[in-house]
């Protein structure tokens, strides 16, 4: 599974916001905001694994097959 899915880069955005605003605010250095955000992604790719484990995608029906309809016969012409 590729770590660079959309889920998995929406739950490392989610995991890297109070980081980031813990470098907004002055808490954390520069370099330690920058340090952790590879394991934002990681928790990301973690977390977005285990939910699909969990929750496996649903396999797609099998579509019936339709049997054509048979050609409509044109009525006849009413003789005058």
């Amino acid at each position: 599974m590729s770590p660079l899915r959309w889920d998995v880069l929406g739950a490392a955005a989610l995991f890297a916001v109070p980081v980031l605003l813990l470098g907004a605010v002055g808490t954390l250095d520069a370099d330690v905001v920058v340090a952790r955000l590879p394991w934002c992604l990681l928790a990301g790719w973690v977390a977005s694994s285990l939910l699909r484990a969990v929750f496996p995608a649903p396999k797609p029906q099998p579509r019936a097959r339709r049997r054509p309809h048979p050609p409509a016969e044109a009525p006849e012409p009413a003789d005058a």
